[in-house]
């Protein structure tokens, strides 16, 4: 018996696509029912709730009939389920969209704000609110933007157009600029490259960091990460509690790899302002925001491709201006 197909006809919630469970082949089974699988399959929710999800019509099958607490377990069974938190802490701050039409969406994201749904953030992230407030079940992100990172971010909208797109940024023919406050250094000469290995830190899952010159020497580990770094202006006025004289530098990644910018800026002794992982880790991830103390200054001022849908050539801008910039008078 072939296990099921997913069904595309089960709806989102609340800007939430449904999760998909394949309830295993066993021949004999040691569960009888489908909320005992589930407890067991699934075991970062507690049984309790499934048993209340399931009373409140939120786990469905295959053909998106709910299924009740007591449903006996089925072999090659699909389920259906939204995710979804007992309670998240709201983000107060909003993103617009740029641009958008049949293809492409483009937003400009706010700091705080999480892309997609992870950890402890569902509802409060910026997919989930664009799915919500425009009904696009299958807008998908063509790239990301640390939740710590504002900017400019770009969607898909029809998952038959998603891998052109992609398709930019793995042939990097997608050129994307950031701006970033941190400290200037005298004597340093822009522009400069940084070329480097990174690799996710041992450590902390959370952080990235470059690999050491004789770790780097393995013939295994080439530079995987480039970024080019210019200095736009020193701000001559320093922003409130900071002792250090700072700089405004424009950066171009080459590559894309994960938390590069923050690594490459820390790694030349210029790391970026506020930033909580790098240098030194000044908060986990798993902590709270508070949301009046001033973010990472780092913004993903621009974007632009020729789309390689329409052929059109496309250039967005954020509209938003790091806080410590705009303190100098910038």
């Amino acid at each position: 018996m072939a296990r099921p197909p997913k069904n595309p006809h089960i709806p989102m919630r609340n800007g939430v696509s449904p999760s998909s469970l394949a309830l295993p082949s066993l021949r004999q089974p040691p569960w009888d029912t489908v909320l005992d699988a589930l407890a067991a399959l699934l075991p970062r929710i507690p049984a309790a709730e499934w048993h209340a999800r399931m009373a409140r019509g939120q786990v469905l099958d295959e053909r998106g009939a709910a299924l009740p607490p007591d449903a006996p377990y089925q072999r090659y069974q699909r389920l259906y389920y939204w995710r979804e938190l007992p309670a998240e802490q709201p983000i107060p701050f909003r993103h617009t969209v740029l641009f958008q039409d049949e293809h492409l969406l483009v937003a400009d994201k706010p700091h705080f704000l999480p892309m997609t749904p992870g950890g402890r953030y569902v509802q409060e992230t910026l997919l989930v609110r664009l799915k919500h407030e425009l009904n696009l079940p299958d807008l998908s992100p063509l790239h990301r933007l640390d939740r710590e990172t504002a900017g400019v971010v770009a969607f898909c909208l029809r998952p038959q157009d998603r891998d052109a797109y992609q398709r930019l940024f793995r042939e990097r023919r997608m050129h994307k600029v950031y701006e970033a406050v941190a400290p200037w250094q005298a004597g340093m000469v822009f522009p400069l490259e940084r070329r480097s290995t990174l690799r996710e830190d041992e450590s902390r899952f959370f952080r990235m960091r470059e690999l050491s010159d004789q770790e780097a020497a393995d013939s295994t580990n080439p530079p995987n990460a480039t970024t080019r770094v210019e200095l736009v202006t020193r701000l001559t006025q320093l922003t409130p509690g900071n002792a250090t004289e700072l700089a405004l530098y424009r950066l171009y990644p080459v590559t894309g790899k994960r938390h590069q910018l923050r690594v490459h800026m820390a790694a030349l002794g210029l790391p970026i302002l506020h930033d909580q992982f790098y240098p030194d880790v000044v908060k986990a991830p798993d902590e709270d925001e508070d949301f009046s103390q001033p973010p990472l200054q780092l913004l993903g001022r621009e974007l632009s491709f020729t789309d390689p849908v329409t052929g059109a050539q496309r250039r967005f801008v954020s509209t938003r201006q790091l806080a410590a910039a705009a303190v100098a008078g910038l």
